[in-house]
């Protein structure tokens, strides 16, 4: 049997964060790397939402690299396709092909403390190194709801994450199962296909206008011939966006309704519809969603809006609380992803310590990037660093910054391991929980930014730039340095 692949780094995952950090380890001279995808292409997220409308609800030029960026997108709002594709690209330009291993999916991850080695097992070998980096995303893995009598539906059931593209919609009854950010794409691409659309609703979301644009072959050719153009744009979506971090954070009074009651009232005429559209929870307190299409895909005579919870599911019938039945051919979960759940499905062992363990009562770091207790181990979209106003690509950005610059410290040979100190994560973690008690996140409702418990384990309580500020550079007295 060979033996394990040695290498310096391991990065698990070959979305933005994976992406964006083997370009930044090029960029530094570090090249003894190894990128593990379990799909068979790069692009995270984006390789694996191929749902019909899918798109960015983040501005293109915002929602990309700063060091990789791209003048002719087609649209203010980047479609599914158009992101993927600038991920492939960014990974074949910047040479980063010779160390994707695809199809390559991590099992569990253990340190050796003797070796100071981190031993990455996969399904099909194991890779040794002296660094371990996650980079799995907050939105990988699909949530589906354990309904009662399920597996006995006799169509098929899949989740907006798995689109089943060989399964054609036209002239079905269709049930949709939530209503959050994946639904609203795909509903309006399908309202008009199927014979008879029922929306199952748990809670109503806060729909904006999407200020969607197509960018006219006169302004690409400007972003592509004078590069200031572009950056000025990106610098000026940045600063709108950021500016609406004071309301989320520090003044939720500040986040109004009336455009949400007017894009709803515009949309849908129907005064019963609007009253089951209507969201019951404070504007923020959980994703707001932006579109065009969804409140007037809602408003067609066959959809219906279903707002009781599902008793059980037969062999052609959703049943409903109330006893309503509800014949349908087909099932599509529009319910999101187990997002609190970080590194879910990946057994991560480090000085004597099971990360699950350590984070069974909700996932907790040092910047979101480290964890005490797993020496030369780092995390990109680590827990507490999700956006609610502005890119999560610039947040990226930042973090791969600081690893980087850990990263290039032990593979200068002086030191053996990097772990934070315990009390330095807990003191971090204790301010960043107690600003998030202040926020809109805090103000009475549940989301996919909380445990079950209520403890919010994704979100950055802050301004971007304040993150930037605490991860332009390590300060190794944070560190135990070995």
């Amino acid at each position: 049997m060979a033996g394990p692949t040695r290498t310096r780094i391991v990065i698990i995952g070959a979305g933005f964060g994976g992406i964006g950090l083997g370009i930044g380890l090029r960029k530094a001279g570090l090249t003894d790397f190894v990128i593990l995808e379990r799909s068979d292409s790069v692009g995270g997220a984006w390789r694996a939402n191929t749902y019909p409308g899918a798109a960015c609800d983040v501005p293109s030029h915002l929602y990309s690299f700063s060091f990789a960026p791209k003048a002719d997108w087609p649209e203010k709002y980047a479609s599914q396709a158009d992101i993927l594709r600038y991920l492939v690209d960014c990974a074949r330009e910047h040479g980063l092909e010779p160390h994707v291993r695809l199809n390559t999916e991590v099992t569990d991850a253990r340190f050796d403390q003797a070796a100071a080695r981190w031993i990455v097992r996969t399904r099909d070998g194991v890779f040794e190194a002296q660094s371990l980096v996650s980079a799995t995303g907050q939105l990988s893995r699909p949530l589906r709801p354990q309904l009662p009598g399920i597996e006995s539906f006799s169509g098929p059931a899949f989740h907006s994450a798995e689109w089943r593209h060989d399964h054609d919609l036209t002239g079905r009854r269709v049930a949709v199962i939530g209503t959050g950010a994946s639904a609203i794409q795909f509903i309006p691409a399908i309202a008009s296909k199927v014979e008879k659309l029922t929306v199952f609703q748990r809670s109503a979301a806060y729909v904006l206008p999407k200020p969607d644009k197509t960018y006219p072959p006169w302004q690409r050719f400007l972003f592509r011939r004078l590069p200031g153009a572009l950056r000025l744009s990106r610098a000026l979506i940045y600063l709108h966006h950021e500016i609406t971090a004071f309301a989320f954070v520090d003044w939720p009074a500040a986040l109004r309704v009336k455009a949400f009651r007017r894009h709803l009232q515009n949309g849908v005429k129907d005064p019963e519809r609007q009253r089951r559209l209507l969201p019951h929870y404070r504007i923020g307190c959980k994703r707001i969603l932006l579109s065009n299409d969804f409140y007037p895909a809602m408003d067609r005579a066959n959809v219906e809006v279903v707002t009781e919870s599902i008793r059980e599911v037969r062999s052609d019938t959703i049943v409903t609380l109330n006893g309503s039945e509800h014949k349908v051919d087909c099932i599509i979960f529009g319910t999101g992803f187990t997002a609190t759940e970080f590194l879910g499905a990946i057994k991560v062992t480090g000085a004597g310590k099971d990360l699950r363990q350590c984070w069974r009562e909700g996932a907790q770091a040092h910047l979101g990037i480290t964890v005490t207790g797993f020496p030369n181990f780092f995390m990109l979209y680590g827990p507490n660093t999700n956006l609610a106003h502005n890119s999560i690509v610039y947040m990226l950005e930042c973090q791969i910054r600081y690893v980087v610059a850990c990263l290039r410290r032990l593979c200068g040979d002086e030191i053996r391991t990097l772990e934070v100190r315990p009390e330095v994560q807990e003191r971090f973690n204790a301010r960043l929980q107690a600003r998030l008690k202040r926020s809109v996140w805090a103000k009475g409702c549940t989301s996919w930014y909380q445990t079950a418990a209520g403890r919010n384990t994704n979100n950055w309580p802050g301004y971007t730039f304040a993150f930037d500020w605490k991860t332009r550079t390590p300060r190794w007295d944070e560190y135990v340095v070995r």
